[in-house]
């Protein structure tokens, strides 16, 4: 055991540049599966944010649903219920709870 661990050791001192390899490989993988989709997603929440419009079904972070009926700059006017309106920032708009009402409504 004692000689293994001597071997291992004795390789590893002889290609001190296998562990930045790695390293780099590592730093590869995780931009290509964890950080770029998820700069995607967020690029596509952003333009979808930015596409809203009047008369538009939404669902917001906190699960409030109602319809788009002002859209200024950094805020919407929802309507919640009758004359209940609510104005709320845009970016508390979800879109995937959205295009999931927006199929439901579609089908039904």
């Amino acid at each position: 055991m004692i000689a293994s661990l001597l071997l291992q050791a004795d390789a590893q001192a002889q290609n001190p540049y296998q562990f930045w390899i790695m390293m780099a490989l590592l730093m590869v993988v995780f931009y290509f599966f964890m950080i770029r989709p998820q700069q995607k997603k967020a690029k596509d929440a952003k333009k979808f944010r930015e596409s809203l419009q009047k008369g538009s079904k939404v669902v917001t972070i906190g699960g409030i649903h109602g319809r788009v009926v002002e859209v200024a700059d950094t805020t919407i006017l929802l309507e919640v219920d009758g004359n209940v309106k609510l104005r709320i920032e845009k970016s508390a708009i979800a879109m995937d709870n959205t295009m999931q009402l927006n199929e439901a409504t579609a089908k039904g």
